[in-house]
């Protein structure tokens, strides 16, 4: 099931220049992506694009693999900057995977994990309304 207003959310990052969208799970890229593909959510996270549990076993690193990834697809000759990346989850591993790379991660309370849960990600929102303006608020002090 997705979140309410997650699609629009991602169309809205879609259509924005300095968003490359991309995934880091513990799933198997196949896997990863017919999930998403059954969501309906699938689109908007290109073939070449992510970090998955295909790629290694160890999920701390999936982010720098998905960086990687990200700045190859931008034409850049670098992975994607980690002050110009996010990591969202709503379990304690993909805010430890986050951590790893020394990326910014917002939890989201939309699956079984509480607010005391997730306390250790850099931002705690519960839904996606707060996680849309978390990331304005984060795209506005990154602009200066």
């Amino acid at each position: 099931m997705v979140v309410s207003g997650m699609p629009e959310l991602l169309e809205s990052l879609a259509g924005r220049d300095d968003v490359q969208l991309s995934l880091v799970t513990g799933n198997f890229e196949p896997v990863a992506r017919l999930k998403l593909r059954a969501a309906g959510i699938g689109h908007w996270f290109a073939s070449d694009q992510g970090g998955f549990g295909s790629d290694s076993e160890d999920r701390t690193m999936l982010p720098p693999i998905a960086r990687r990834r990200a700045g190859e697809a931008a034409g850049r000759s670098t992975s994607w900057p980690r002050e110009q990346t996010v990591v969202i989850g709503d379990t304690p591993r993909d805010i430890a995977c986050a951590h790893a790379d020394n990326l910014c991660c917002i939890a989201v309370t939309t699956g079984p994990y509480s607010d005391d849960d997730l306390a250790s990600a850099d931002h705690v929102v519960d839904g996606t309304e707060q996680l849309r303006h978390t990331l304005e608020s984060l795209s506005a002090a990154a602009a200066g």
